[in-house]
């Protein structure tokens, strides 16, 4: 004759009860890592794609400067008045377009 234990759990729906934990994990990691890095990589690639004369950029190692030309996979970027330097578009971290200087109706 077997006796059962009083305290020992139940044999089936282990894997069941733990599907759902799972799945809220996966949920987690693509709401809080996935997501926010597509969102990165579309922003950086549209920034990169705008390039153009004119842009002021900063690259990936600290470097200021004005573009000068944009080619298909490089930039020619103005560091100071007779210096001129190529980069690949990967290297651009940050752009801060030049707008023209408006007067404003209230500074008259």
């Amino acid at each position: 004759m077997i006796l059962l234990q009083a305290g020992a759990p139940a044999a089936g729906g282990g894997l069941f009860a733990m599907l759902p934990m799972i799945g809220a994990i996966v949920l987690i990691f693509y709401f809080l890592i996935i997501r926010p890095q597509n969102k990165r990589q579309r922003e950086s690639k549209a920034m990169l794609a705008g390039l153009k004369k004119g842009d002021k950029v900063v690259t990936a190692g600290g470097i200021h400067g004005q573009v000068t030309a944009v080619k298909e996979q490089t930039v020619t970027v103005k560091v100071d008045d007779s210096t001129k330097v190529e980069f690949s578009k990967s290297s651009i971290s940050s752009v801060n377009v030049e707008k023209s200087a408006k007067p404003d109706a209230k500074d008259s």
